[in-house]
């Protein structure tokens, strides 16, 4: 039987820690490059990777926003389609829905009997029976809402995609490159707003165009997701049995 050295028994150690080490490094030198297939996005600075994002935004003709929004206290939750002619979706507030239908600068209010009946009840009035009366005309018909009403500006507002986007996909602070991650089945990076996303934060795909898919305002203030780019859909107003137009200003019921 032949004595082993310390110096063999040292060998025999070591030896599969080295091809254990070697194996190591072989896998890593051979990982799969985190952008292979990608549209080089994730490449960028984060400024850059913004700066893409917005012009990708600016050149689609078409997208639909869902999520909510925090504005002075209040959330709205919206689904949206949007294109640089119009939208159609609905609008979830506190106390209701409604759905907005815009063609061209003809906006149409849509609503059931208790959105008009609450209009009112804003205000500290119980609404009377002709009040019930008046709102259940305008139960699921489509109300155009006149241009010189002051409410006019507001509800366009939520229709409006270019006006919409250039809100969402603006971060404050300095730009920050985040992590990668999935939204729809599509790969993503994510340029914050601070280091802690307090000035936003957006996901960015990273597969074909490098759109904006989701946004997360800064302070808790609302999250949405952006999808359907540049898928059309079409738009067109309601027909006159459907419709009511008062004129100048809305009803108030």
């Amino acid at each position: 039987m032949t004595a082993r050295t310390p110096s063999s028994r040292i060998r025999r150690a070591v030896t599969p820690l080295a091809l254990c080490a070697g194996l190591t490094v072989g896998l890593t030198a051979c990982a799969a490059d985190p952008d292979e297939g990608t549209n080089g996005v994730g490449k960028l600075s984060a400024p850059e990777i913004e700066g893409k994002a917005r012009s990708a935004a600016d050149t689609a003709k078409a997208v639909r926003l869902a999520g909510s929004l925090v504005s002075k206290g209040d959330t709205f939750k919206l689904n949206m389609r949007l294109k640089q002619d119009g939208a159609t979706g609905s609008v979830t507030t506190k106390n209701s829905t409604f759905e907005l239908l815009r063609v061209g600068e003809a906006l149409y209010l849509k609503a059931d009997a208790g959105f008009w009946a609450h209009d009112d009840a804003q205000d500290g009035d119980t609404p009377t029976e002709s009040d019930a009366e008046a709102a259940d005309k305008l139960d699921d018909m489509y109300v155009k809402v006149p241009q010189g009403d002051p409410s006019y500006k507001q509800l366009r507002g939520f229709t409006d995609m270019g006006l919409l986007l250039d809100g969402l996909i603006g971060l404050h602070g300095e730009k920050v490159k985040g992590d990668r991650d999935q939204i729809g089945g599509i790969r993503t990076v994510r340029v914050k707003g601070g280091e802690g996303g307090e000035g936003g934060a957006l996901d960015v795909a990273l597969d074909g165009t490098p759109y904006p898919l989701r946004f997360a305002r800064g302070g808790g203030a609302g999250v949405v997701v952006l999808s359907e780019w540049n898928q059309d859909f079409p738009l067109s107003a309601p027909s006159k049995e459907e419709t009511l137009d008062y004129g100048k200003q809305l009803p108030r019921t």
